[in-house]
């Protein structure tokens, strides 16, 4: 009985660690012109989301930050959305 605990919490482990790579490298393959909905799906929701533009009857203006990940420590992705599309991508090296 303990061995079958063991062997899940190491599966469990592996692949906790496999979905901690594929975000991160995911990030990099964001590109313009991508629907909002399918960043929210591919890298997963944003650690700051800050409006740039945000008035009535025009097109809503956003970034979402996303800091460094441990498995990219050093990689800072910004992506600006206008009217629900990917009109920016940053990546910037953070010290």
């Amino acid at each position: 009985m303990p061995i079958i605990k063991v062997l899940v919490a190491a599966a469990l482990s592996v692949a906790s660690s496999f979905a901690l790579a594929i975000d991160a490298r995911d990030r990099g393959f964001i590109s313009l012109g991508m629907a909002e909905g399918e960043v929210l799906f591919k890298i997963g929701k944003p650690d700051h989301e800050a409006f740039i533009q945000d008035v009535k009857g025009r097109p809503e203006e956003k970034t979402w930050t996303y800091f460094p990940h441990s498995r990219d420590p050093q990689t800072l992705t910004i992506i600006t959305l206008r009217a629900g599309v990917v009109a920016n991508i940053e990546r910037k090296i953070a010290r």
